[in-house]
């Protein structure tokens, strides 16, 4: 498995202080893209939240996520969370060490009172003493917020004094983006008051038996009930014991909203689902992949987007666009773009690939957002796109009309295209059913087609 180092320098670590004025939280900045460019430590916001002790709870959330790893639990995760500002609001996300949760706190402009929401995104030293100080907050006195450095900091502190080194693995990168991917298809499904949410989580199984299918449930009246099969408007619920971080802000919640994608009629077959707290003047959201045992990374989602040249030189375009907004207008900025919204979508799932774009269920829209890592790591070492590209500059496939047949290793595999979906005779096929993604020999036809058809608009086939 491919790894690099994550470096993660702060000027000085996060704290929660106490003054005469009240209480401080100071969230300092690793390094990261702002309007104005990359930044060693951006400022994004200093005022006050609306919900102090909510919010805590909330980054708390957030934090443990970040250090989980929910499937073989031999090694914790350690990457501090990522924080975006987005002019009206804060974003912090985090992703699993087992790359099978993702979690996003949304603190809106309702929850915030103070100067004006910043652009960029970087991430957020989250410490140990840090955790326990908001573990330990009571009571609603007001808080102050700073993330990033204070002007003292900025103009008496010379280079980074806390450092933190994280492996970084490339199925982490792809699993990120896999994420947004898998959020982009989903509907709501299920929606319930505060105590009915409380209620229903707290009933939840906190492991699922080994060798059991899928959990799923479905609204009956104000509550959900469990399912064995996806009926009319179930949401799968892959491991339950994964919503564990959606805890630490139960008490307060006002409404548990439930996302999935329209089951595809296969009996059984679990798929990703997203599970939102709502709370007041935030949102605590919680992404789980279809199966506990395994993460984001190999869903395939995104590797059509990977394969087409021109989603590719779209999304070049598209991301000049791009100006940290909260809510991406995919009509307006087809307009911009002088592209069709098709064409758009494909692009921001291809911009998703490298940590672009974040898809955000409740607005049911895109928004910008620059990871602050090698994200395009994500599409180099993307297995089925590598072997894929391989297998088109060997000369493996050969095209027929609708069918194809490729040669790899020692057998020769036949893919057909029906209504502009490719089946293949590979086993990868006969597992998934395209359930997760194109097998590299249906990929390489489709690039080999795209190919051709560049090749014969520029007269390169009389």
């Amino acid at each position: 498995m491919t790894r690099s180092v994550q470096a993660l320098a702060y000027s000085r670590p996060s704290a929660l202080e106490s003054s005469g004025a009240g209480r401080l939280l100071g969230l300092e900045t690793s390094g990261g893209l702002t309007p104005a460019g990359a930044e060693a430590h951006p400022r994004f916001f200093s005022g006050f939240l609306t919900s102090p002790q909510i919010a805590a709870r909330g980054l708390l959330a957030v934090a443990d996520v970040a250090a989980a790893r929910y499937h073989q639990r031999i090694r914790p995760g350690s990457l501090d969370p990522v924080v975006t500002g987005n002019g009206d609001r804060l974003r912090f996300e985090s992703f699993s060490g087992c790359g099978g949760v993702y979690a996003r706190l949304d603190v809106l402009s309702e929850g915030l009172d103070g100067a004006e929401t910043g652009h960029g995104t970087t991430n957020v030293d989250v410490n140990n003493p840090l955790r326990e100080a908001l573990s330990r907050m009571t009571g609603s006195d007001p808080l102050h917020l700073r993330v990033g450095p204070d002007e003292l900091a900025v103009t008496t502190l010379e280079g980074a004094v806390v450092e933190k080194k994280v492996p970084l693995p490339d199925r982490w990168l792809r699993g990120f983006a896999e994420a947004q991917v898998a959020s982009a298809g989903f509907d709501l499904r299920a929606e319930l008051t505060g105590p009915e949410a409380v209620r229903f989580l707290r009933s939840l199984p906190r492991s699922q038996a080994r060798g059991r299918g899928p959990l799923w449930v479905v609204q009956t009246g104000r509550t959900l009930r469990p399912t064995t099969r996806p009926v009319a408007g179930a949401v799968c619920l892959p491991g339950p014991d994964r919503l564990v971080a959606l805890e630490r802000v139960l008490r307060h919640a006002t409404a548990l909203r439930v996302y999935g994608p329209v089951p595809d009629g296969a009996e059984g077959t679990a798929t990703a689902s997203a599970w939102e707290v709502t709370l007041p003047g935030m949102r605590l959201t919680l992404t789980l992949s279809p199966d506990a045992s395994r993460g984001f990374s190999g869903e395939g989602g995104v590797l059509e987007a990977l394969a087409t040249q021109e989603a590719a030189q779209d999304a070049e375009l598209i991301s000049v666009l791009l100006a940290w907004e909260p809510r991406i207008d995919l009509a307006e900025l087809g307009a911009q773009a002088g592209l069709s919204v098709d064409r758009v979508r494909a692009a921001l799932t291809r911009l998703g690939t490298a940590g672009r774009v974040g898809y955000d269920v409740a607005d049911a829209a895109y928004f910008h957002r620059e990871l602050p890592y090698d994200a395009d790591r994500a599409e180099r070492h993307n297995p089925r796109l590598v072997a894929a590209r391989a297998l088109v500059a060997e000369g493996a496939v050969v095209l027929d009309g609708e069918l194809a047949s490729v040669a790899s290793g020692e057998r020769r595999y036949q893919v057909r295209e029906s209504g502009g979906v490719l089946s293949c005779t590979c086993q990868w096929w006969a597992d998934y059913r395209g359930r997760r993604g194109p097998c590299k020999h249906a990929l390489a036809v489709r690039m080999a087609r795209r190919g051709a058809t560049a090749y014969a608009a520029v007269g390169g086939v009389r």
